[in-house]
């Protein structure tokens, strides 16, 4: 039967301090590449939601300002110059502004911005027809229709918003959420190497310190009171072996001594 090699002393210190520098090493990565990948996918997310505020403010301005200048003409019938709104940068905007929405609550108010969009500049284009007519009152045009339908467009975007900021509100309680979640292994790894640390000394104490105190003082005893050396515990290490051999020398001294006084003994009456 193959007999298995001792380990040794120092053997048995580096696994033990290897062991708890693995574990260790392993939840810190761990730790390091979970807060990596949640950082990055809920920024994204947040970089997302104030693109998104931007966007829908950006709709709201351009309106905002178009609606303005078709009360200007209104107040001012003299004039025959119609407002002008860039069209294609407004659907544009629509266009980036669902694109960059990162939940499927929010793309349905979107297309309703969109919808009330359409409504609204299908109602401004009769402006024209509305300042060449003698029998409508451009007022009460302006007010009466196209007034309900800027509200309703203000009314989607305003909505689109809000949901926007909740989202962005959601996402930032998730990043810190997460963030507490990423540390989670690194707090489990400190505490299992802590655990390790005291395993380890207890193991020190109770395997090597302890039967080191107990040779040391079976060596003080048998020197100043010359009391046998007799220290005994279980174990196949490098201190085992040691307390083995301290055990045969001091045997061996005794015996020594024995003959040395045996032979004074003989010597003194051999004199007398």
């Amino acid at each position: 039967m193959k007999k298995f090699k001792k380990l040794s002393l120092r053997t048995k210190l580096w696994l033990s301090l290897g062991a708890i520098a693995i574990v260790l090493l392993v939840s810190s990565i761990i730790s390091v590449m979970e807060y990596r990948n949640i950082s990055s996918y809920v920024s994204d997310m947040v970089a997302d939601n104030i693109k998104s505020v931007n966007l829908a403010q950006k709709l709201a301005d351009a309106v905002n300002d178009y609606n303005l200048s078709i009360l200007s003409v209104v107040g001012d019938e003299s004039s025959l110059d119609m407002p002008s709104f860039d069209h294609k940068a407004f659907t544009a905007t629509c266009d980036s502004l669902r694109a960059a929405v990162s939940t499927k609550e929010i793309i349905p108010l979107a297309d309703s911005v969109e919808y009330s969009y359409a409504a609204y500049m299908l109602t401004s284009l009769e402006l024209q027809d509305v300042i060449s007519s003698d029998f409508i009152d451009t007022r009460s045009w302006f007010f009466e229709r196209l007034q309900p339908r800027y509200k309703r467009l203000c009314r989607d975007i305003n909505h689109l918003t809000d949901s926007i900021y909740k989202d962005l509100e959601q996402n930032s309680v998730t990043f810190q959420s997460t963030y507490y979640r990423s540390i989670i292994p690194g707090i489990v790894a400190v505490a299992v190497g802590l655990l390790l640390i005291g395993l380890l000394l207890f193991f020190l104490t109770v395997y090597y310190v302890r039967p080191i105190g107990k040779m040391l003082d079976g060596l003080v005893m048998y020197r100043s009171n010359n009391i046998p050396y007799n220290c005994d515990f279980s174990g196949d290490d490098d201190l085992h072996e040691l307390n083995t051999n301290i055990s045969e020398v001091a045997g061996e001294n005794r015996l020594l001594r024995k003959r040395i006084s045996a032979m004074k003994g003989n010597s003194e009456e051999t004199d007398a």
